[in-house]
């Protein structure tokens, strides 16, 4: 297991007469983190897999694409192994509806810019799909760096209490985490990818439910290990802002009234009661004309696994608002 996070000049370099993984691309969206956008490219040209690679930078201000353009000339060069997409401006989770729309693969791995994949894992998700057509959603174990040790959410996702069919690949899931997620994209497309409206924080929940209610199945599958290394370079408060309302949208949106009535009330039990939470809340008050418009409640079957991840919310170590 890596427990230090190499330089891309120690990786080994990938072979040039290998072809490109036909059957998973993987999107990375980043934002004013220019090392570790170079950093996590690196890593990605150094996989056996060899995929293509789509860099989405959110409106960067700190000379992000130009910093990939000098580091990977030729793989960011037309027709090479990266597509560098420079946004205008910061289009938060929406970044990867851009990167998969740039893909033709059938399976779409996503990576942030703090991440990055084990050699063997991106294969060895494009098999479990190829075998499992109705899994939408593969989800990694998490290695946290640079301890190398299992995330805190790893031990949820192992123990998920969420009934899929019988011969899923591994634990059915409520919902996923992006960055440590392949996604199959036609059921990612189908779905419209992530909204607009959330932007950042928790968008995973709103996909998730959508998806299930499509038919699709999530899962998670330990085979898979993507390593994390928390960027110093965080909009903690924000995201947390985010988070608080998203949670608060989502619920409105999807959940019945009465388990959307008890969720609401177990959020105010725990949430911080602090200025970053009220402005959470604020945030969800101005947009309930439209989420009461567009609400549809999830249809018992799907719901059964919103139901079945209720006790875990609550005392989770691991989710947590603060």
């Amino acid at each position: 297991m890596t427990t230090t996070a190499p330089s891309p000049t120690a990786l080994p370099p990938a072979t040039p007469a290998a072809p490109l993984d036909a059957r998973t691309g993987v999107v990375v969206i980043t934002w004013n983190r220019r090392e570790e956008a170079v950093q996590a490219v690196g890593r990605l040209l150094a996989l056996p897999e060899r995929p293509r690679v789509v860099v989405v930078d959110n409106g960067s201000t700190d000379g992000t694409a130009g910093a990939l353009r000098r580091a990977f000339p030729a793989a960011c060069a037309e027709g090479g192994q990266v597509d560098l997409v420079a946004l205008p401006v910061n289009a938060g989770a929406l970044g990867r509806n851009v990167g998969v729309a740039r893909l033709s693969t059938p399976y779409v791995a996503f990576c942030d810019d703090d991440t990055w994949w084990d050699a063997g894992s991106l294969a060895r998700a494009a098999d479990v799909l190829d075998a499992h057509p109705d899994v939408a959603v593969l989800t990694a174990r998490i290695v946290v760096e640079p301890a190398g040790t299992d995330d805190p959410i790893v031990p949820e996702l192992r123990d998920s209490p969420v009934r899929g069919r019988p011969g899923l690949p591994g634990p059915a899931l409520g919902s996923f985490l992006a960055g440590a997620s392949v996604v199959r994209r036609e059921a990612f497309t189908a779905v419209g990818g992530f909204s607009a409206r959330l932007w950042l924080g928790g968008e995973e929940e709103l996909l998730a439910a959508d998806l299930a209610t499509a038919g699709w199945e999530l899962c998670y599958l330990p085979d898979l290990t993507v390593h994390h290394q928390a960027s110093p370079l965080r909009e903690r408060v924000l995201r947390r802002r985010h988070g608080v309302r998203n949670t608060l949208w989502f619920t409105l949106l999807r959940r019945p009234w009465p388990s959307a009535l008890r969720r609401l009330l177990v959020l105010a039990r725990t949430v911080p009661r602090d200025r970053t939470t009220a402005l959470g809340v604020v945030d969800a008050v101005r947009g309930l004309p439209w989420v009461l418009r567009e609400r549809r409640p999830l249809p018992p079957r799907v719901e059964a696994r919103f139901l079945a991840l209720e006790h875990a919310q609550a005392t989770s170590t691991a989710r947590s608002y603060a």
